[in-house]
């Protein structure tokens, strides 16, 4: 096992050892070997990063480390310092194709399926950054002219006008033309003069991430990374980001600082032979097809948990990208992401689709995400098809326009002590969930698509047991709080009203409708199990809710709030709150879900008691309701985050 070092005061030439260190990170990478590890040493490295070899176990990896104490930037931009004076505030530069390489990002355009916005026009994968911060790119030559501040964006999935952050940096804007010899870049930068600030442009693709698939057990800690032309991201396509796995297995991307990717910034997603875009340039068959052949496709290439997925992404913090934080279809199985800080993420909309949220995984097969702190972003946390043996506990989450969205999957899957402060906190369009212990404090949509079939797997295995349409309940609802009025719409279990209450009726209506197939199935809506949950501020629980604390209008007092770099929850609790109790679920209570035939239980097929809360704290049984066991009556003002 070597270690070799890299420094700015290098040579690719030398040996790599602290006393003649090599200059860059891809020249350490090239000859880096299992068990080996690279020590970076402070100073910016504007490279792309792309391993060449794999680790071969746990123990036997090939570490990428920044070193203790210094500060290591990788960049996929280049500083530009040649601007020419057009008029007023702008400022333009021409610079040959050559410059680019094989990749112009300001010919590149962000396209792929699902993708929606914008129409009637291009958005690049270039960018340009003034001081660090990205500007916006102009809709034609003569708008950079004319900027004006933008107040609001519209969210397109729903419908609503939201507010811009940060709304000053929208009149900050470049145009990018290219021709067969030269790219030239119109930027107005306003008061500022691009030759003596910091003004740099995407030149990569990436900054860290294996040109070839089969790069197993990197661990990549402690680096900033930053600006890379990142392209469109669906589960229908290859899933480059900024940082990312390319199709491996046990990778740990930990302690690292990662934003301004174009599109996602960590990705532990598919690869291109399984499917790159076909609905988008084919046009033959819808996106949904061609999904489901991209998991025959990996089957056939080796999608398993012996060969892919299982990696770990902790601690980081990842803001300010165009699409997601965090994106995996297929790749991502068996995977750990917790401990994470994710933060304005698909926000200033300057293109949009369906594939967008701070982690958007598909196919999240025994995936554990818990612990992270997610605000400001379109939307949080989005799992998309095949869902299972999903663990979402823990988290924090707040100011997104949608929390958290299960979709198209059959679990079983739990959704435990998470606290879920936005106005619109769940889009349910799944089955076989289990939420249990959450503090849901804003709308609770339902929506059940019956027209599209996902497939399910045998438990904890890529193996595919079958498929199904999503037709609603079969789920789980335990000792949460509901608090309404962020909203004016449903908060509350009350929109699972008409659903049955336990398998054995399900089955009696179904069997009593004879002659018996799919139809009747079809038709008849699938059992729910509500209990224990708390509802105030008009929020509505289920008719055949029996054990519940149903509190009418009391006023909770909601409240996520942000007190010198610190966030903490304001809630307050009624009178007769702690001595409504109930004991803590485990595998038994919870149950099987019905069209996988499966239980809640561990990745590793052990059963599951469900009896430590937000805080890792073992809740006494019986315990209260709500994601912290040390809730009480009255006012409470906790801290929840203190990053």
């Amino acid at each position: 096992m070597k270690t070799y070092h890299v420094s700015k005061t290098g040579k690719d030439t030398n040996l790599g050892t602290k006393e003649n260190p090599l200059l860059t990170i891809s020249a350490a990478a090239s000859i880096a070997r299992a068990g080996d590890t690279i020590i970076v040493h402070e100073g910016e490295y504007r490279e792309w990063v792309r391993p060449k070899n794999p680790g071969l176990s746990n123990v036997r990896r090939i570490t990428y480390k920044a070193a203790d104490g210094e500060k290591v930037v990788i960049k996929g931009s280049e500083r530009i310092t040649n601007w020419e004076k057009v008029e007023g505030g702008v400022w333009k530069v021409t610079l040959p194709n050559t410059f680019f390489g094989d990749f112009n990002p300001y010919f590149e355009t962000v396209i792929g399926d699902w993708l929606l916005y914008p129409q009637g026009r291009s958005a690049h994968l270039g960018d340009v950054y003034l001081d660090g911060m990205s500007l916006y790119e102009a809709d034609s030559y003569s708008h950079v002219f004319k900027p004006e501040i933008r107040e609001t964006t519209l969210d397109h999935w729903t419908n609503e006008t939201v507010p811009i952050l940060n709304k000053e940096q929208t009149k900050y804007l470049w145009f990018g033309t290219v021709d067969e010899e030269n790219t030239q870049i119109t930027a107005n930068f306003h008061d500022a003069d691009p030759n003596t600030s910091l003004v740099e442009i995407n030149v990569r693709k990436c900054c860290f991430y294996p040109e070839t698939a089969g790069i197993d057990y990197i661990t990549v800690s402690g680096f900033e990374m930053a600006q890379a032309a990142t392209p469109w991201t669906p589960p229908t396509a290859d899933q480059p980001g900024l940082i990312g796995a390319h199709w491996s297995k046990g990778w740990i991307i930990e302690n690292n600082i990662i934003h301004d990717a174009k599109c996602s910034a960590v990705s532990i997603g598919k690869e291109a032979s399984t499917g790159n875009n076909e609905r988008t340039f084919r046009k033959d068959k819808p996106g949904y097809q061609y999904q489901l052949e991209a998991v025959f496709k990996a089957r056939k290439i080796g999608w398993s948990k012996e060969k892919i997925g299982s990696h770990i992404i902790r601690n980081n913090v990842i803001h300010d990208c165009g699409q997601n934080g965090i994106v995996g279809h297929l790749g991502c199985v068996f995977s750990e992401i917790y401990g994470n800080h994710i933060y304005n993420i698909a926000i200033r909309r300057e293109f949009y689709g369906h594939e967008i949220a701070g982690i958007k995984l598909h196919a999240p097969i025994d995936v554990q995400i818990h612990n992270n702190h997610i605000h400001d972003c379109s939307l949080g946390i989005w799992m998309d098809w095949q869902a299972q043996g999903t663990r979402i506990s823990k988290n924090l989450l707040y100011h997104n326009n949608r929390d958290l969205f299960m979709e198209v999957s059959h679990g079983p899957s739990l959704i435990d002590y998470n606290i879920f402060g936005s106005k619109y906190a769940l889009h349910n369009d799944a089955q076989g969930m289990a939420y249990v212990h959450n503090l849901f404090a804003g709308k609770f949509a339902l929506r059940f698509s019956t027209d599209r079939s996902t497939p399910y797997h045998a438990p904890h295995s890529t193996e595919v047991a079958g498929f199904s349409a999503t037709f609603g309940g079969d789920d789980r609802y335990f000792q949460n709080i509901f608090v309404g009025g962020q909203t004016d719409e449903m908060v509350g279990t009350a929109g699972f009203d008409g659903h049955t209450t336990s398998l054995e009726e399900f089955i009696d209506i179904v069997d009593a409708q004879q002659p018996c197939d799919h139809g009747e199935f079809m038709k008849t809506k699938q059992p729910v199990f509500i209990s224990d949950n708390v509802y105030t501020n008009g929020a509505v629980a289920f008719e055949k809710e029996q054990d519940k604390l149903d509190c009418g209008s009391f006023d909770a007092g909601f409240a996520i709030e942000k007190e010198d770099g610190k966030v903490f929850l304001k809630i307050t609790m009624p009178d007769n709150f702690e001595s409504f109790t109930s004991k803590p679920h485990d595998t038994a209570t919870l149950g099987r879900v019905r069209i996988v035939d499966a239980d809640f239980e561990n990745p590793d097929g052990s059963p599951l008691i469900l009896d430590t809360d937000y805080f890792d704290i073992c809740a006494i049984s019986p315990t209260v309701a709500g994601p912290i066991s040390t809730l009480k009556a009255g006012k409470n003002h906790i801290l929840v985050s203190d990053k």
